[in-house]
């Protein structure tokens, strides 16, 4: 039997732990952050991917010793991989994690990463430092393979299980052993790739592909606007052609789609090629939240609302709707422009830690209480929380005041007589 460690209990890791906890009977969650792990311990999962019984009742080893690791013979690698400040891979946790494990290695082990990266890190990076690290021979000693994660936060219906598995090994023995795990947990069915830089591909593209069809709606609601043509009511009338693809204009943030294209690019860069669509599309969807902010600008000066001392509010700060995750989030971005003429808007999220705005963004979250007699408010994140309780929170704006909705989450119907409405 194998005894298999999954290394990184976040948005990815915890959920596949747990699978895999159901299945086998030694399995050993690990991460670095005590804090978390504590948590995790007592049944709270603040990523609400699960539930506290869920937790609770699992046979999973929830750690931060990597100690722990010693005896394991597969090592399943789900830490992040964000870009800096340059918009260029950071690699730096997945070395980390590299170098972990590498202290555990034993001769017979197979190490299979889920992080997103470009074509060639499991080989040439990652391999090397797990065989300088334990003084093992990778492809030898051990055995490299790589499936990529599809997880998607807060969907409760394309869950770890339920979505086809893409597997892939060095060699047709490490294939068919990653195969057999994963087959072991995933119902939805396993599809072996070639060749580890072919999986590793095919998950960087499936981002990227997201991140270009959303561009060009963003770059459609650009043009739309300057029409005084709604977009949503543009696709919605599209979208009757039975192979039009319905995509939505929005902020594009988060821990994959707004970060794997820059993979791509820097990795053909390298290579001597450099991307123009990939690139355009980022572009695109980078600017977007400095044209919601500006377009706030001109509704309150067209609303004859002194801007530097209009009231305004932002819902939503995460990267997602119904998800804490704020990772990568373009909500900042609304609020840097809007700073830059004299506003200071209040921003508010029922979901997101304070903490970590505070840390990630310096801003500082307030409560409901101050959100009252509001000149503006921008929808940025439509929370269930916010949309089950609609007219609530749109009572909040002054008669003749301005509401943005940043993903067409309302209909124009629910929109108070008197308001100023507009959507991206």
């Amino acid at each position: 039997m194998e005894r298999i460690a999954v290394v990184g209990l976040g948005y990815v890791g915890l959920p596949v732990a747990l699978a895999f906890a159901r299945h086998f009977p030694q399995v050993i969650g690990f991460d670095i952050d005590r804090e978390r792990v504590a948590q995790l311990r007592q049944g709270n999962d603040r990523t609400n991917e699960t539930s506290p019984q869920e937790l609770l009742g699992s046979r999973l080893e929830i750690t931060s010793d990597a100690g722990r690791l010693a005896d394991c013979t597969c090592f399943i690698v789900t830490v992040p991989t964000p870009i800096d400040g340059d918009r260029r891979p950071d690699l730096r946790p997945l070395i980390s994690a590299c170098t972990t494990i590498g202290k555990a290695l034993k001769v017979g082990a197979v190490v299979c990463f889920e992080s997103t990266v470009y074509p060639g890190v499991t080989e040439e990076v990652c391999g090397p430092v797990l065989a300088e690290v334990s003084g093992l021979r990778q492809g030898v000693d051990f055995a490299l393979a790589y499936s990529p994660e599809r997880i998607n936060p807060g969907d409760r219906d394309h869950r770890f299980e339920t979505i086809v598995k893409v597997v892939s090994g060095q060699d047709v023995e490490t294939l068919e052993r990653a195969a057999g795990l994963y087959g072991t947990v995933v119902a939805a069915g396993i599809h072996r790739a070639p060749s580890i830089k072919v999986a590793e591909a095919a998950k960087v593209i499936e981002n990227t592909q997201r991140d270009l069809n959303i561009a060009l709606m963003n770059e459609l609601a650009v043009i739309f606007e300057r029409m005084g043509i709604r977009t949503a009511d543009v696709l919605d009338a599209a979208a009757t052609k039975w192979n039009f693809l319905r995509f939505s204009p929005g902020l594009v943030g988060g821990h994959c789609i707004g970060v794997d294209p820059y993979y791509l690019t820097a990795k053909a860069e390298t290579l001597g090629y450099h991307p123009e669509v990939i690139l355009a599309g980022r572009r695109i969807n980078d600017g977007m939240g400095m044209f919601v902010a500006q377009r706030l600008i001109k509704l309150l000066i067209q609303s004859d609302v002194p801007v530097r001392t209009a009231k305004a509010a932002v819902l939503g700060l995460t990267f997602k709707e119904d998800v804490p995750d704020l990772r990568n989030s373009r909500v900042p971005g609304i609020v840097a422009e809007l700073r830059q003429f004299g506003m200071n808007p209040l921003v508010h999220d029922p979901l997101a830690d304070a903490r970590e705005a505070a840390r990630e963004y310096d801003l500082a979250l307030v409560g409901e209480e101050r959100l009252g007699r509001l000149d503006a408010v921008i929808l940025a994140v439509p929370h269930r929380q916010y949309l089950r309780d609609l007219d609530r929170w749109l009572a909040r704006i002054k008669p003749g005041g301005v509401l943005i909705d940043v993903k067409s989450a309302l209909s124009q119907a629910a929109v108070p007589e008197g308001l100023r409405y507009w959507s991206l």
